[in-house]
């Protein structure tokens, strides 16, 4: 069960002990740390069950830190590899740990220079906890092995039994996928991280995570491109817009016909908005001549219709809007 480190030594170290620039810097995790884990892609490093108590661990990348002298390792596991856990306890059940595991015979007692998929077994307890990691090593997969366990007796229930351990890592400035241990400091001022589909930022002040917001644009502004329709005349247009909410306020003089309100007005084209003030739908306007209010549909393509009114003119009549009259509509979309 031997897997091939990506290099023998670790990033920034050679035989020699001369620091080195490496290729492709990790996310850090202090001055000269990295942040270790799962390198995204794909699913790496899987697990499938492979029979009554023996596991499958696909193919996978990964960044293994050791101590802050070693280094980090970066690892690559280019063929499945089969683990298999001892049987159940006779009382209790432990939780075992899947984990990538390097060893480097410069810092320890293995005269070795490889990496490996190995199993750490926990303590059977009544309450189980995840056994502890030897050093230069990334927890994986938690494995609970049921008291009693074994392949005579149908072994491992791998729907129930696998949790999850991935962390996940990211070159510097790259955004950390969401994974197991996610809840980290960040590193360094404007470091981002996917948190459950939600997009942070590291914010070093306050040394808290914020959800990100992207920068105010500036505020745009329209005067001119709006066509009236037959039976009013424009006096006066404008539009302001910021971050996506655009506002517009028109004023316009009834030039045809009396408009009556009872039973109720008829739908009354005023006016069309200029191509990208529109919203993306159906919005209603208010609308107003000083004596009555109404209501003005503006449509996705940019159509503003005058269609209810309550009210109405300076004659006190029953018309909704007189010749020589003014209306004002104003509205607040999101486009």
């Amino acid at each position: 069960m031997t897997v091939r480190p990506a290099w023998l030594l670790p990033l920034g170290q050679t035989r020699e002990d001369t620091r080195l620039a490496p290729i492709g810097t990790w996310s850090p995790d202090g001055e000269i740390r990295t942040r270790d884990g799962v390198i995204p892609g794909g699913k790496p490093f899987a697990a499938t069950g492979a029979g009554a108590m023996a596991l499958q661990i696909g193919v996978g990348r990964a960044v293994v830190q050791g101590t802050t002298a070693q280094g980090a390792y970066p690892v690559a596991v280019d063929a499945p590899e089969t683990v298999t856990f001892a049987d159940g306890a006779a009382q209790f059940a432990r939780i075992d740990s899947v984990i990538l595991h390097v060893y480097d015979g410069l810092f320890d007692e293995s005269e070795n220079a490889l990496a490996r998929i190995e199993i750490v077994q926990g303590e059977a307890s009544a309450t189980p906890t995840a056994p502890t990691l030897p050093a230069c090593s990334l927890r994986l997969w938690d494995v609970t092995v049921p008291a009693g366990a074994s392949a005579g007796v149908g072994g491992i229930d791998w729907k129930s039994a696998l949790a999850d351990r991935r962390r996940y890592t990211a070159a510097v400035g790259g955004i950390i996928p969401q994974g197991w241990g996610l809840s980290f400091d960040g590193a360094y001022e404007g470091q981002y991280r996917d948190a459950d589909g939600t997009l942070e930022r590291w914010d070093a002040t306050d040394g808290e995570w914020v959800t990100y917001r992207p920068p105010e644009r500036a505020a745009e502004t329209v005067s001119g491109g709006i066509v009236t329709a037959t039976g009013w005349t424009l006096t006066s247009f404008s539009g302001r817009r910021r971050n996506g909410v655009a506002q517009v306020l028109g004023y316009w003089t009834r030039t045809g016909a009396n408009l009556p309100s009872t039973p109720n007005i008829a739908d009354t084209l005023v006016a069309t908005l200029p191509d990208g003030w529109r919203p993306v739908v159906l919005v209603e306007a208010v609308a107003s001549n000083g004596y009555g209010f109404g209501a003005v549909a503006i449509g996705a393509d940019g159509k503003m219709t005058l269609r209810s009114w309550a009210g109405g003119g300076p004659s006190l009549n029953t018309s909704a809007l007189e010749k020589d009259t003014n209306l004002r509509i104003s509205a607040t979309f999101v486009q």
